[in-house]
């Protein structure tokens, strides 16, 4: 009964997507299921029965069955039942079936009769069934009753619809023989999904019922309502004979000879009745899994290829021959350190396409984030004035001073001086940060070996955090050094001729004209009533901003001069995924259309920060306090004489000379003192001590212990490589050995569009 091939296959199917999704991967071979739609008491539930040969399913009137049962049908010779929610759990007695199934609708449905589309999986194995996947379906209603949702209809039809639209579903339209087939709401669902019939199948029930004199000739023989697949008759036991508990072998019994002894139906018998239908179901199947052959081979060879690697190396593994342990420490800690270097100094191979990391990052820090951080610290200029003024007159003491007095200037040198150290510190912090997220990453290779993971990156972060006091030591004393001599004498130094005449605006460094400093993606913050937010592409050189309609640079929108513009902070809007930063004109001008400032977005803080540097070399700084220019001049700076303001400007002059020199200085050795006393030194460290300390840190055993999801993996990887071959060989086999059927040809079923 049913296909020999068919019947090897689909085990092993199951076994291989247990297989796959025990490791977490789906095989996706999209396996036939057949879905048993009807409206309610169509007798659905006693056709699956009859599949089985066993009561299993709840009965009674109304909604019965209220979610999906996925039934799978398993050709065994012992016969039992178990439920998906009730793992290890083998039912032999099918009546605790049924009350099991009744137990858990109601667990998630509750007892209103209400449904749900969460689906109960039953597993029946049996002599006398087929390999089939079924599904049982709730029964299509029009009217809510007692505590059923207003929707319930909808609902249903919602559920149903999940099943039925895929391809690899084969639809059971079950109606009854004693209503008009034209109003069937089963065949009318089907038509929506299968317009072609190549998949629905009409099965009539309860043809014992019908009035004295009728029959279903027309319809059984494909004349009236005619679908392309056909319909099958078949006859269920009636509710007296369940109450009776008449058994489903003798129902069968009395099914065949009500088709061989009836005068309508005695000529199409042997097309008709449960075991023909159990076939057709069976047959369909074995076409579906022949049409789908070519495509698995060829993904179940791809999958084998893939693990070749993987199981070559395991298929004679000893996790406790001690060589085995040696030898993949040293390999490990070797791949580490090539990685770590590799991530540090970059390498074309396994490239980041998504985000900056490693070296490239550190990069970032070293030529974008920290000068940024120096030029940032604030001058409050209204105090620094206050403090020149207080250091001149301090210096002369009682007497009134003709000349600018140098120890001033050295005095308000040193306190600018000692504020580098903040961003210096700061960008200490931020590479370690960024090289402990490097020895992280590295080490995750080492997840199959948990304790050598954590010893190594133990180990490595130790090493870091030492070479950290190290570094910012080192960094400090350059901060000394450059606090222990103030060099007057630099060539870069404007002194105290120039400074006299120098106008400060004037003297600003910019960059060489016309060059590109960056271009990229930003989007222009504008209120809606003014036109709303855009996305242009932007292009910033030395001397302009300019932003086109797209990269190609064709379509200019507007070039903006560099001159008197500064940088703001602006804070995140309340309903804002995006990072903003503005630039406004010095001079209180409007700086696009009528806004007197331009406010810029971008995706990230981190991008927010490049463009900032950006910005910087090409001479645009971040404001400094607000108020300088309204609160600074009134108080201070009238109440001065005359030969006083000159020395403060003077001074003040110098002293940005001076710190611009220093903040060369600084912007150049910090860099280099990270790189060779924390960089260089943690990979040195990973080459050559790394393995000694590892040693060192216990036994060698305990260190190479495998993590118990490793071993696990190991054993999957094995058992699906031969579920893999096993599949294969039996591809190969039943490619040949199964028989197949031609789909029917069309039909005219105009019927069903005119119903529709």
């Amino acid at each position: 009964m049913g296909n020999r091939g068919m019947e090897d296959l689909i085990p092993l199917i199951n076994k291989l997507q247990d297989a796959f999704s025990s490791i977490g991967q789906s095989c996706n071979l999209d396996l036939p299921q057949i879905a048993v739609v009807g409206g309610q008491s169509a007798g659905k539930s006693s056709v699956l029965e009859n599949f089985v040969g066993r009561d299993f399913l709840p009965r009674g009137s109304g909604i019965v069955t209220r979610r999906p049962l996925i039934l799978q049908l398993v050709n065994n010779v012992a016969e039992y039942a178990e439920f998906l929610h009730c793992k290890g759990k083998k039912f032999v007695d099918f009546d605790e079936v049924r009350a099991e199934i009744e137990a858990e609708t109601d667990r998630i449905t509750g007892s209103n009769k209400g449904i749900s589309p969460v689906p109960i999986n039953l597993r029946v194995y049996s002599p006398h069934v087929l390999n089939l996947t079924l599904i049982d379906l709730p029964g299509m209603t029009k009217v809510a009753v007692g505590d059923q949702p207003v929707d319930i209809e909808h609902q249903i039809r919602d559920m149903l619809l999940q099943f039925i639209t895929k391809e690899s579903c084969l639809i059971l339209a079950v109606t009854p023989a004693n209503t008009d087939l034209a109003n069937s709401d089963a065949l009318k669902i089907a038509k929506e999904v299968d317009p072609q019939g190549m998949r629905t199948i009409g099965v009539i029930t309860k043809l014992d019922l019908m009035d004295e004199g009728t029959d279903a000739k027309d319809i059984l023989e494909n004349k009236l309502l005619p679908l392309r697949r056909g319909y099958i008759g078949v006859v269920n036991r009636s509710q007296k004979d369940i109450d009776g508990k008449k058994d489903i072998r003798a129902a069968l019994a009395a099914e065949r000879k009500f088709f061989l002894s009836h005068p309508s139906y005695r000529h199409i018998a042997e097309r008709m009745g449960t075991p023909h239908l159990q076939k057709t179901l069976n047959q369909q199947l074995t076409n579906h899994i022949r049409d789908t052959l070519p495509g698995l081979r060829s993904k179940l060879q791809s999958q084998l290829l893939s693990l070749e690697k993987e199981v070559e190396e395991y298929k004679n593994f000893r996790p406790d021959d001690p060589t085995r342990k040696t030898k993949a420490l040293l390999q490990m800690v070797q791949q580490f350190g090539v990685d770590f270097e590799k991530c540090i100094e970059g390498s074309g191979d396994q490239v980041d396409t998504n985000e900056l990391s490693g070296g490239a990052k550190i990069n970032r820090i070293f030529h974008e984030r920290f000068p940024f951080e120096l030029v940032k610290i604030v001058f409050d200029e209204k105090e620094l004035r206050r403090e020149i003024s207080h250091a001149i007159k301090n210096v002369h003491g009682v007497r009134t001073g003709l000349f600018t007095p140098d120890l001033a200037f050295e005095a308000i040198v040193k306190k600018q001086i000692v504020k580098l150290k903040t961003p210096c510190l700061k960008c200490i912090d931020l590479v370690i940060q960024e090289l402990i997220n490097t020895v992280r990453q590295g080490t995750n290779k080492l997840n199959s070996y948990p304790r050598l993971r954590e010893e190594t990156e133990r180990i490595v972060t130790t090493h870091v955090r030492e070479r950290e006091g190290k570094t910012k030591d080192q960094v400090l004393l350059l901060i000394d050094i450059e606090l222990s001599y103030i060099n007057t004498n630099h060539e870069d130094f404007i002194g105290f001729a120039n400074a006299q005449q120098r106008n400060t605006a004037a003297n600003k460094k910019r960059a060489i004209p016309n060059q590109v400093i960056r271009k990229g993606w930003l989007t222009i913050n504008i209120s809606i009533m003014k036109g709303g937010s855009k996305e242009y592409w932007f292009v910033l050189t030395a001397e302009s901003l300019s932003w086109y309609k797209d990269e190609e640079e064709k379509e200019k929108k507007y070039m903006l001069p560099l001159d008197n513009l500064k940088l703001r902070d602006v804070e995140k809007g309340f309903m804002s995924t995006k990072h903003i930063f503005a630039i406004f004109n010095t001079e209180q001008r409007n700086v696009y259309k009528d806004l007197r400032q331009i406010e810029l977005a971008c995706d990230s803080q981190e991008d927010v920060d490049s463009w900032k540097a950006s910005f910087l070399r090409a001479g645009v700084y971040p404001e400094k306090d607000q108020t300088e220019a309204e609160e600074a001049a009134p108080a201070d700076t009238f109440s001065m004489d005359p030969q006083l303001e000159r020395q403060v400007e003077t001074i003040r002059n110098l002293v940005d000379s001076y710190i611009s020199i220093v903040n060369k200085s600084i912007r150049d050795l910090v860099p280099k003192t990270i790189m060779h006393l924390m960089i260089n030194s943690a990979k040195d460290f990973i080459h050559s001590e790394l393995l000694a300390y590892l040693y060192s840190s216990g036994d060698q055993n305990s260190l190479m212990e495998e993590s118990a999801d490793q071993a696990q993996r190991r054993d999957e990887m094995l058992r699906m490589y031969h579920a893999l071959k096993e599949a294969l060989t039996i591809i190969g086999d039943i490619s040949a050995n199964t028989i197949s059927t031609p789909v029917p040809p069309p039909v005219n079923d105009t019927w069903m569009q005119e119903s529709r």
